[in-house]
């Protein structure tokens, strides 16, 4: 007989986007199926393993935090901007990125020592204690929209931002100057949860480990 712990699916959260597809995939060819039907939210797969929520990106953390959602699986970028304190099951093969200071492609971009550097960014508080880290002054400018704008437009000379292809960098006549971070993606559990479901939790995590097609 199940334990009372064992009777319930696994509540997992998603990110909208591409992540979305890309862990839709990556369980999909781990024979666990789900789709999110008529703009629902909410899905769960046909073995009753997981209840699945879908939601905004930056809001992950505060789910799985107040542990509404057991698990998530969001990128290291949104962690750390959460300032929660998460368990690390599992580094996920797909949606790795970086996080990279960017400029305008000009002779004289690297910032001086001596000076303050004006940055807008998405990511405040990687960009506070990186550059603090390393004993450089930094002004930022919180955006939430695309920050390729604020150099274009003359708001601040740089940016902090994820980088993939840096196709749109390099379409606003930007570049990379400095890569500040490699970018990986997890499956994070609200500790808590996981100390009372650990046996469905790590039966996941084997599963998500999984080769494809084993």
């Amino acid at each position: 007989m199940k334990s009372a712990a064992e009777a319930h699916p696994l509540t997992l959260a998603l990110p909208k986007g591409r992540l979305e597809q890309d862990v839709q995939a990556h369980l999909a060819a781990r024979g666990i199926t789900f789709s999110f039907e008529n703009r629902k939210l909410v899905a769960y797969d046909p073995s009753g393993l997981l209840k699945i929520m879908l939601v905004k990106n930056a809001d992950l953390p505060v789910y799985v935090h107040h542990g509404i959602a057991g698990l998530g699986i969001c990128g290291d970028d949104v962690i750390y901007e959460s300032g929660y304190e998460f368990f690390t099951l599992a580094d996920l093969p797909f949606g790795s990125t970086k996080m990279c200071l960017a400029g305008a492609k000009t002779p004289d971009v690297q910032p001086r020592e001596d000076s303050v550097m004006r940055v807008a960014t998405k990511f405040t508080r990687f960009t506070r204690d990186y550059f603090h880290n390393q004993g450089v002054a930094v002004e930022m400018i919180k955006l939430n929209g695309s920050v390729e704008l604020a150099p274009v437009l003359g708001l601040t000379p740089y940016i902090v931002d994820l980088v993939e292809t840096g196709s749109t960098l390099k379409a606003n006549n930007l570049e990379v100057l400095q890569v500040l971070q490699e970018i990986s993606v997890r499956l994070i559990a609200n500790p808590a949860y996981y100390k009372y479901h650990y046996r469905q939790v790590d039966a996941f995590v084997r599963l998500l480990n999984q080769e494809e097609g084993t």
